[in-house]
């Protein structure tokens, strides 16, 4: 469910070829953050384009607000199938014609979706011999998918398997647990895949109308990086967002109510460990507590060996291999988790002892010491995330879809360097309640009875 939150997600490439000379020319050192240019295309998608000469490569994600999210009461996981069946057949060629339109020039196609987002991408060398017609194979997939009967039952067994692995997780199943628990009645609540129930009653007009609704160019953030010039890259965005249907972006999702309680879930597993997570929505892409937030976790739970809550469960009392925490923004407050795997007899203690290490962070925040540490390790650490052009494409597409400072990659250092020890306390009594926590344990029941 969830991927390192203090970085664009990871594209998950769902087919994926390459010329095998092409795989040896994956980065490109950068002295220092890329400067982005920024403009909309007549149809209405924006667009965020890098220039880099370093590699005869170019790279394009197309992202629409067309996440879980805007899944339709009843029908989770809509979102992730009608992304999956993009390539699986369009414009009359069908799966094997597109996968082969890619592997022929050496072209790497990729698709994604999570709560906030679904999202296309193209890797080609930049040459336009083999880059014109992979946009143009790619122009198919976005503006003429056929969703065809057999591609939708061929794709909703795919997904119906992943939903049944994810039941033999104990980890999946807290991470499901905790969410429906903490967003309630909000689209956020339910999984990106969806459930069984909801994803076999889904039907070929569920998914034509998702798409005609989201896929649409005012709904549109492209991003392009790589080895061609602003006027190719205005000639590439127009004919992306030329392929794509009208319509505007959809209205903004509601609010994510706070939580006034706490609750506490036990679902029982056989297992010799307990899966435990426990957490509250948290913030948001654009949140002006973003850096104080995420230094400060750094050093609650989000650092490692060197964070609060390693020190506490696993190095000072050996009840956990792993502890951490960390916060996750979307576009409205996503989850705050913290999350730990012990013997079960002693799943009460680890709780325990999670919360009192939270509780007494939130009351009196970090060291000097502690402090300076996370930001050394962040500061330092932040050129090698931008180090590669899917690296900056990841930053290019999430500052582009959540609307934030073209300067976000120039200005991260010193926001994390701005970042106060008062700063913390203040952010983090404000923000975090762990009386207010939902704590889901998967596995045996310690003690007690087992509590829905």
């Amino acid at each position: 469910m969830y991927a390192d939150p203090n970085q664009p997600k990871a594209r998950s490439v769902k087919k994926e070829w390459c010329l095998a000379f092409l795989l040896l020319l994956v980065s490109i050192p950068v002295a220092a953050a890329p400067k982005i240019q920024h403009w909309q295309t007549n149809d209405g998608a924006g667009v965020y384009f890098v220039p880099l000469r370093g590699l005869p490569i170019v790279d394009v994600e197309i992202t629409f607000d067309a996440g879980s999210a805007r899944d339709p009461e009843g029908e989770a996981g809509l979102a992730l199938l009608t992304n999956s069946l993009l390539d699986e057949g369009a414009a009359g060629m069908d799966a094997n014609a597109i996968s082969f339109g890619f592997e022929k020039l050496g072209a790497q196609y990729g698709a994604d979706a999570d709560a906030d987002s679904a999202s296309v991408s193209l890797r080609s060398l930049s040459d336009p011999k083999l880059l014109q017609p992979a946009l143009a194979n790619l122009r198919r997939v976005i503006g003429s998918p056929d969703f065809m009967d057999e591609a939708l039952e061929r794709q909703r067994n795919r997904l119906l398997v992943a939903i049944k692995a994810k039941q033999q997780s104990p980890r999946a199943l807290a991470n499901d647990a905790l969410q429906a628990a903490i967003y309630g009645d909000h689209p956020y609540a339910t999984p990106t895949e969806g459930t069984e129930a909801t994803v076999k009653g889904i039907s070929r007009k569920a998914v034509q109308d998702f798409y005609q609704r989201y896929y649409t160019a005012g709904n549109a953030t492209i991003a392009i990086v790589g080895d061609v010039d602003k006027d190719r890259a205005t000639t590439i965005a127009r004919s992306l967002a030329g392929a794509l249907h009208k319509g505007p972006p959809p209205p903004p999702l509601p609010p994510v109510p706070p939580l006034t309680a706490a609750r506490d879930i036990h679902i029982p597993f056989h297992a010799t460990q307990t899966n435990i997570i426990m957490g509250q929505p948290g913030d948001y892409r654009g949140d002006p507590d973003y850096f104080t937030l995420y230094v400060g976790n750094h050093i609650l739970g989000g650092g490692g060996f060197e964070s609060r809550l390693t020190k506490e469960v696993r190095v000072k009392r050996g009840l956990s291999y792993y502890a951490y925490s960390y916060f996750i923004p979307w576009r409205r407050p996503g989850p705050f988790l913290a999350a730990a795997a012990t013997r079960s007899r002693e799943a009460d203690e680890s709780t325990a002892v999670m919360k009192s290490t939270i509780s007494d962070y939130v009351k009196n925040g970090p060291t000097k010491e502690e402090l300076k540490a996370a930001k050394d390790n962040i500061i330092g650490g932040f050129s090698l995330k931008i180090d590669s052009n899917s690296d900056i494409l990841g930053y290019v597409s999430m500052i582009g879809f959540y609307g934030l400072p073209l300067d976000y990659m120039d200005t991260f250092t010193r926001n994390v360097e701005a970042v106060t020890v008062k700063g913390i306390r203040s952010t983090f009594r404000r923000r975090l309640d762990v009386n207010h926590f939902v704590t889901v344990q998967v596995g045996p029941p310690a003690s007690g009875e087992a509590q829905k």
